[in-house]
């Protein structure tokens, strides 16, 4: 075996150097190297110029403004459409209502106060009042517009469930108006 200057056998010394890497002769210059740019280029931090933050608040700007006016049109859509099937949920309620006692049950559509009254059925929480439904208040947050009953704005059920007439109740919540039709044969509500 051979024997190398340092007293170590083999061909390898932690105090040798490797002929064939080119960094070897000057490792410090090599690694301080390897971590600048190229030629006169220089790192940036990770922080934004005044443009760049401009450019994205503008951007959101003009998303918020295409959006803003769906949304507030969707809502009003939805609170109209809530609105229509609580009217058609109240009105089945009076019929079997009306049907379940075999007495006549009266619906009031009170435009004024944007409120659907059920005459002689109680509230669904117990109270002793008539059961009534406000139509301005949340969650439906929309107005009465017309009630078309027969002429009148009520309607009543016989002991069979068989109203007195037919007709249409319009909601609006924003500029979204949806109709309820009271078929005069049947007695079943549709929100349309």
């Amino acid at each position: 075996m051979r024997h190398g200057k340092n007293g170590v056998s083999g061909g390898y010394s932690p105090l040798s150097r490797d002929r064939d890497d080119p960094c070897a002769a000057v490792s410090d210059r090599c690694a301080r190297d390897s971590l600048e740019p190229p030629g006169d280029l220089t790192f940036r931090l990770g922080a934004f110029s005044l443009v760049e933050l401009l450019l994205v608040l503008v951007i959101i700007g003009l998303l918020a403004a295409i959006a803003a006016p769906r949304y507030a049109n969707s809502a009003a859509n939805q609170q109209a459409a809530a609105a229509a099937h609580r009217i058609v949920a109240d009105l089945d309620l009076a019929r079997a209502k009306a049907r379940e006692s075999r007495q006549a049950k009266t619906v009031v559509f009170n435009l004024a106060r944007s409120e659907v009254t059920l005459l002689g059925v109680s509230h669904l929480d117990g109270a002793p009042s008539d059961y009534v439904t406000a139509l301005a208040d949340a969650p439906y947050e929309v107005t009465l517009v017309s009630a078309d009953l027969g002429g009148d704005a009520e309607v009543t059920f016989d002991g069979y469930g068989v109203p007195d007439s037919g007709g249409t109740i319009v909601v609006q919540g924003g500029t979204v108006q949806k109709t309820v039709v009271l078929n005069e044969y049947t007695g079943r509500a549709e929100a349309q």
